[in-house]
């Protein structure tokens, strides 16, 4: 692993493995920039996710909704948020089959939720809800503010408050305080917002949202990450707080009839392993029939996205901790 970091993807990276819901291996290799100086990474440095909030905030928070009766996956949207597409469900958004069609510049034009959520629904869809998947960040943001008018709370302040600090995931956030700087990994060089970005969200729809979104905007790190992921594991619960019942988790990590992969948020692979993969250089799997989890968390977007290096790294840090364990 040391070696496929080494030559890998962005200047460092931080690698978290767990069995049985206990990590095994939790270690930072390189630095979290190219600058002379740079801090070197551990297991706390705070990584941007991407689109891993889509699993660790967005579906969790639906997924304890649904079983407290809160969120219906087959009510009409439309139901929660005036002007969707009638025939639009929440189980659509997470399976991405709902047929929206994201402008992904809007974040010139547009700020704010208000703005967003009038787009979303007044937009043409690019195909009729339930046709097929197709991935799209809107589907989440869509979700997010279906979420955000049940609880009637913004959702990094509704997940701080059931997920992250139930289960002392204290390095879990949105919009990471300016004193968090000299733990956090440095993204991309983007001129138009300043140059190197830094404790700010990577995504510019969900800066534009503030950076508190339902397809990105949370940092955290590999030991907050790997917490999560032995709850995951271990049926909904850790440390002794039950966060969801085990057929909940069974259920929606399932893949869903004419989603192609794709479960209730999350995605899969096939063997039973569920899991996300996030634009930055980050990803989550797990492995329930080994009682596996592999997480790994990079800035490959430092200085600029054009560095695709992160699919051999990927595939070498899973490969090489799947043979280990065998």
């Amino acid at each position: 692993m040391e070696a496929a970091i080494a030559n890998g993807a962005a200047p460092g990276g931080a690698i978290a493995v767990g069995r049985n819901g206990r990590v095994v291996v939790s270690r930072g290799y390189g630095r979290t920039d190219w600058a002379a100086g740079a801090p070197a990474v551990t297991d706390s440095t705070l990584y941007d996710l991407a689109s891993l909030t889509k699993v660790v905030a967005t579906t969790t928070a639906a997924m304890m909704l649904a079983e407290r009766g809160q969120l219906d996956l087959d009510r009409p949207v439309a139901r929660y948020l005036p002007g969707m597409d009638a025939r639009i469900t929440p189980r659509m958004l997470l399976t991405h089959t709902s047929g929206i069609r994201s402008n992904h510049h809007l974040y010139r034009e547009a700020k704010g939720r208000e703005e967003y959520l009038r787009h979303i629904a007044s937009k043409p869809l690019a195909r009729a809800p339930g046709a097929r998947s197709v991935y799209d960040d809107w589907n989440m943001v869509a979700l997010q503010f279906v979420i955000e008018r049940i609880t009637g709370q913004p959702l990094d302040r509704w997940a701080g408050e059931h997920i992250f600090a139930p289960l002392g995931m204290r390095d879990t956030r949105y919009n990471p305080a300016a004193t968090l700087r000299p733990r956090i990994a440095p993204t991309e060089i983007q001129e138009f917002r300043g140059g190197k970005l830094w404790g700010e969200v990577h995504d510019e729809n969900a800066w534009a949202l503030g950076g508190v979104a339902g397809h990105a905007g949370l940092f955290s790190s590999a030991r907050d990450l790997a917490v999560f992921a032995a709850m995951m594991l271990k049926g909904g619960e850790h440390g002794g707080v039950r966060l969801l019942r085990p057929e909940t988790i069974a259920r929606w990590t399932t893949p869903q009839p004419g989603a192609s992969t794709r479960a209730l948020g999350w995605d899969t692979r096939p063997g039973r392993v569920f899991g996300h993969m996030g634009y930055t250089g980050t990803s989550i799997w797990m492995y329930p029939d080994q009682a596996l989890f592999i997480i790994l968390l990079t800035n490959r977007v430092n200085p600029s996205r054009e560095n695709r290096k992160i699919g051999p790294l990927r595939a070498a840090v899973t490969g090489t901790v799947r043979r280990s364990v065998r």
